[in-house]
C-alpha cells in the first residue's frame, strides 16, 4: 500500500512540532523543579519554580533560600501530599535530580501566602481567584466619588 505524498508530508510535520515542542518541555540542566514521587521513587510530576522575581510569581523561602514560584505550585505541593506523595526541591545537573531541600510542602503553604481557597482551585485557576475580584474591586472604587458627596453634583445644578 502506498501512502500519498501529501499526508505522508503532514505526518512528519506533525512529528517534528510535537518533537520540539516535547523538548520544549524538558527540563534544561540548571533548572529547579518542585518533583513530586510515589512510595517506590516513581515520578509523578513537577512544577518549575524560579530564581529570579518575575510577573505572576510570589517569594517563598524553602529550606533558607529563596525562590520565585506561581501560587499553583504551593496548591500543587499540598495536593501531591495528600494524594500519598513525596515532594521535594531537585536540580537538575544534567545526570539526574539532585535532592536540595525536602518538605516544601511544610515550609510554605497556601495559608502562609494570604489565600484561604482550595488548593484544586487555585490549581485549575492557575492562581487567586480573590486577588482578581479584589482588583475589579480597586478599579471599580476609584471611580466612586470620594470625601464630602454633599456638594453640587455639577457646576449647573441649581442651589
Amino acid at each position: 500500500m502506498r501512502i500519498p505524498k501529501t499526508v505522508f508530508a503532514a505526518g512528519l510535520v506533525f512529528a517534528c512540532s510535537a518533537q520540539s515542542q516535547a523538548q520544549e518541555a524538558t527540563p534544561k540542566i540548571g533548572d529547579t523543579h518542585i518533583i513530586s514521587r510515589d512510595d517506590h521513587r516513581v515520578f509523578r510530576g513537577s512544577h518549575r519554580i524560579y530564581n529570579r522575581k518575575a510577573d505572576g510569581l510570589v517569594e517563598v523561602t524553602y529550606c533558607n533560600r529563596s525562590y520565585w514560584v506561581r501560587y499553583a505550585t504551593v496548591a500543587w505541593t499540598q495536593l501531591e501530599v495528600d494524594r500519598g506523595n513525596e515532594v521535594r526541591v531537585e536540580f537538575n545537573r544534567g545526570k539526574g535530580w539532585r535532592p536540595i531541600c525536602a518538605h516544601p510542602e511544610e515550609q510554605v503553604t497556601l495559608a502562609d501566602l494570604g489565600i484561604h481557597e482550595d488548593p484544586r482551585i487555585i490549581v485549575q485557576e492557575d492562581g487567586p481567584t480573590e486577588s482578581r475580584i479584589n482588583r475589579f474591586a480597586a478599579i471599580s472604587k476609584s471611580f466612586s466619588p470620594t470625601g464630602n458627596t454633599s456638594g453640587k453634583s455639577s457646576y449647573h445644578a441649581s442651589d
